[in-house]
């Protein structure tokens, strides 16, 4: 609110009447503005002001009429331009620098002058300004010279003009403009944020960049940069990789992360994560661990040797025998009994918790645990502990006890009819009941609620018949955790491609292999991908490849956008749908490899960002307009990651980035 009030008071200075924020929709927007302001890939017809006394550039036709040499910049920009930018009402647009609305340049503040003279914007700290009907363009903006000046008419017109110009680009000026690059750097910060996600990095560059900036590494999957991950002097190097979910490192990277981490607490949380991934530990590994001052982590590791169990059973503390109790089957009877009369009460709970799940539970012994929840969620209980829990007056006891695998059938059948819904919910979910008697379970399903994958329903997985019984369940949830096995039934498949909830179409598009073409289709109308399953449903290997092209004129735009993937759609296809209404058909034909270079350097000055931002990455952007960008504070990190860009070019341009953070560590 601070920042709004502080704008506001600066155009009230200025002359300026505040009247709304407005989204760019159609509009020229801000962040082109100022690229343009600043001398990048600005179309002709351009005055840019030397600083006062020192003369200005000349500028042709319909560009600011040429002023005294030693007139001061501002006068530049005299009643004339501000009377053919503003509308009748004195209305346009402005941005101000160092005032971003939405962080990003996504707005632009219309505002009103009733003035005849000059607005008082010139001058500190900059502008940008643009006539309701996008047709005039003024600016100052600061540079390393001096102020900059910018005035513009007929301006889409010249950014066509523009746009086709740089599009006539020669491989001999490519080259020259290559030799040049980085120059002056600019920005070489955000080239060491960017380059990592250049698609044509090679390997050895990208191993160069892990002295530089290693957060690439959260979307890398080459195994040679993996390597020289694992194998980094730098421990947040190293655990870059290991922090995130996406690069595939393979189990001997795994384990040699691991083993070279030197805090014993990090070795062990490596090696959780190592077997949250399937990793299989070798013995040393475990004995290493076990032997260091985290022992008690390293005691709760999955897939740690039975042959360790005893003397965990029997350590000094308190917290490793208590771990030793999760592996309740694996111990031998001396062992349990031991366990069961320890002295200390964290470990003889945890002792009687793993007893009773196979032995009924006295009601004494349920009254002597200090956190009986455990006891409630899986332990077997005596016959007259059970008949007395599934009546107790407090409903979480009862929700609770109602997943409780050890339930009796009598038990089941009572907490089915519970007076609280949350009770009987739980309940409908047991793997325990048959379909009918899961139908007769009154409960509440959010469809909209966030939904996990049921872990018994999981398990049965390849289990066929078990998929065709549960497919058809009452209960939603049910049907959409079978929908997340990766193979299924042809009839299974069909009948859940045809599911009333749509949830369960989506989580079979996502997950399983063998959804079909038409579902996958339907899906799309409604659904672009997630942060689990990017692109699906187009990325599933059954998605329609052929015949995409009836979809051109489709009245929704995601629709559209499927067009191009035909391979039967044309150069003219790709230029047709850059020229779109909807932003996401145009952000798809930015992305297309045979886009012109002249609408690459067009969708530059797109009112979407995400449109912008992919145009910026398109390999066909003419070499003079992309140098421009890596020397512009908001697109050098996009620019950067353009796979045009020679890798010799990406090797100077890392060295300038390097010396960059270097200077600032």
């Amino acid at each position: 609110m601070q920042h709004r009030e502080k704008l506001d008071e600066l155009l009230l200075r200025a002359g300026l009447t505040f009247v709304e924020d407005v989204c760019p929709a159609s509009l020229f927007p801000p962040e082109a503005g100022w690229r343009i302001a600043r001398g990048i890939g600005a179309p002709g017809g351009v005055v840019r002001d030397a600083p006062h006394g020192v003369g200005r550039v000349a500028a042709p036709e319909g560009a600011v009429r040429d002023a005294a040499l030693d007139s001061p910049v501002r006068e530049a920009l005299d009643a004339a331009w501000w009377r053919r930018l503003a509308d009748s009402d004195g209305e346009f647009l402005v941005a101000v620098l160092g005032h971003r609305i939405g962080g990003n340049d996504s707005c632009w503040t219309r505002v009103r002058y009733a003035g005849t003279g000059v607005p008082g914007l010139t001058g500190d700290p900059g502008f940008v300004a643009l006539s309701l009907d996008g047709q005039v363009l003024l600016a100052e903006v600061p540079g390393a010279d001096g102020p900059r000046v910018t005035a513009l008419d007929r301006l889409p017109e010249r950014l066509e003009e523009a746009a086709a110009a740089a599009g006539q680009e020669t491989e001999a000026e490519r080259a020259e403009v290559w030799a040049a690059v980085p120059g002056r750097p600019a920005w070489p910060l955000h080239w060491a944020e960017g380059i990592g996600s250049n698609p044509a990095a090679s390997d050895d560059l990208l191993i160069r960049l892990l002295d530089v900036e290693a957060g690439f590494l959260h979307g890398c999957d080459r195994h040679a940069v993996l390597d020289a991950a694992v194998a980094h002097p730098d421990p947040q190097v190293r655990s870059t990789p290991a922090d995130t979910f996406r690069p595939k490192l393979t189990p001997d990277q795994w384990i040699r992360l691991v083993r070279a981490e030197p805090s014993p607490s990090r070795r062990v949380l490596r090696a959780e994560r190592a077997c949250a991934r399937g990793v299989e530990l070798p013995g040393d590994l475990y004995d290493d661990l076990l032997a260091g001052p985290s022992r008690a982590e390293a005691a709760e590791l999955p897939g740690l040797p039975a042959h360790h169990l005893p003397g965990l059973a029997a350590d000094a503390d308190p917290r490793v025998r208590a771990t030793a109790c999760a592996r309740w089957e694996d111990l031998a009877a001396p062992l349990r009994a031991r366990l069961l009369a320890d002295g200390d009460d964290a470990v003889r709970s945890a002792a009687l918790l793993a007893h009773h799940i196979a032995v009924p539970m006295p009601p004494e012994v349920f009254a002597a645990l200090p956190q009986p929840r455990r006891a409630l969620e899986q332990c077997r209980l005596a016959p007259e502990l059970e008949a007395e829990l599934v009546r107790d007056g407090d409903a979480e006891v009862r929700r609770a006890l109602a997943a409780n695998p050890a339930l009796t059938a009598h038990s089941v059948a009572v907490l089915s009819e519970d007076p609280h819904d949350d009770v009987r919910s739980v309940v409908a979910l047991r793997p325990d009941l048959d379909e009918g008697q899961r139908a007769a379970v009154r409960h509440h399903f959010d469809p909209t609620s966030m939904s996990h994958t049921l872990t018994w329903v999981e398990g049965l997985h390849g289990d066929a018949d078990a998929m065709r019984r549960l497919a058809v369940s009452s209960h939603p949830l049910i049907r959409r955790s079978v929908a997340r096995a990766r193979r299924l039934p042809p009839d299974v498949v069909e009948r859940l491609a045809r599911d009333e909830d749509r949830t369960v179409r989506l989580f079979l598009a996502e997950s399983c292999d063998d959804a079909p073409a038409e579902m996958l289709l339907e899906v799309w109308r409604w659904w672009d991908g997630s942060f689990s399953h990017p692109d699906r449903p187009r990325s599933h290997p059954n998605f329609p490849r052929t015949g995409l092209l009836r979809y051109a004129g489709d009245p929704a735009g995601r629709m559209r956008r499927l067009a191009l993937d035909d391979p039967e759609s044309t150069p003219a296809d790709v230029a047709r749908l850059a020229r779109d209404p909807e932003a996401e058909v145009r952000r798809r034909a930015a992305e297309d490899a045979r886009l012109s270079p002249a609408d690459a350097v067009r969708l530059l000055n797109d009112p979407s960002a995400l449109v912008r931002g992919t145009a910026m990455r398109n390999p066909r952007l003419p070499a003079r307009v992309l140098a421009g960008l890596l020397h512009d504070r908001d697109t050098a990190c996009a620019a950067v990651t353009n796979p045009a860009i020679p890798v010799p070019v990406l090797h100077r341009i890392l060295s300038a980035a390097a010396a960059a953070v270097a200077a600032c560590g």
